[in-house]
């Protein structure tokens, strides 16, 4: 088993606690808690024929959307295997922040995997069909129906399976 320490970033309520327990519960909490510092959750998933029959523990790290770009002057990074960064699709300008904090966890560890996630697309399902902010591919999720997040952190972790091989 391999296990790799996954960053959820984002700015504050666009769904990151949201996408880690409907991951690692598969469920969804209408009462909205704001995270404080960070959270971990782990979670393990089968990477399937493409990947060895290899497991993946995701031990996911919840950090608080306060932090902002400041997250990159933290100790909470330090072993980061790759990143999740959310942007909420009723809100434009979360999708600027998710765009450079993308760019940072880059130039901070480069060939790192990072996910470019727009979640609450339930709220907004036109967004699911329009281009990409940024120069990242661009996965569509909602952690209130569950759609898309299953998939999106299976291939997340078949690229960080492929990245430690």
């Amino acid at each position: 088993m391999i296990s790799a320490k996954v960053m959820l970033l984002g700015d504050i309520g666009v769904g990151k606690s949201s996408l880690a327990r409907r991951f690692v519960f598969d469920r969804f909490e209408s009462d909205y808690k704001t995270t404080i510092g960070v959270d971990v959750l782990t979670h393990d998933v089968a990477l399937g024929p493409d990947s060895n029959h290899e497991t993946l523990r995701f031990v996911l790290w919840d950090t608080d959307g306060d932090f902002g770009l400041r997250i990159f002057e933290t100790v909470y990074l330090a072993g980061a295997s790759a990143a999740i960064i959310v942007a909420d699709a009723t809100r434009p300008a979360t999708l600027v922040k998710m765009a450079g904090l993308a760019s940072h966890f880059e130039e901070r560890f480069p060939g790192r995997p990072v996910a470019a996630i727009v979640n609450k697309i339930d709220l907004a399902p036109e967004l699911a069909s329009d281009g990409s902010p940024s120069r990242h591919d661009v996965v569509y999720t909602s952690a209130k129906t569950g759609q898309g997040v299953a998939e999106m952190f299976l291939s997340l972790g078949r690229a960080i399976w492929r990245r430690a091989m």
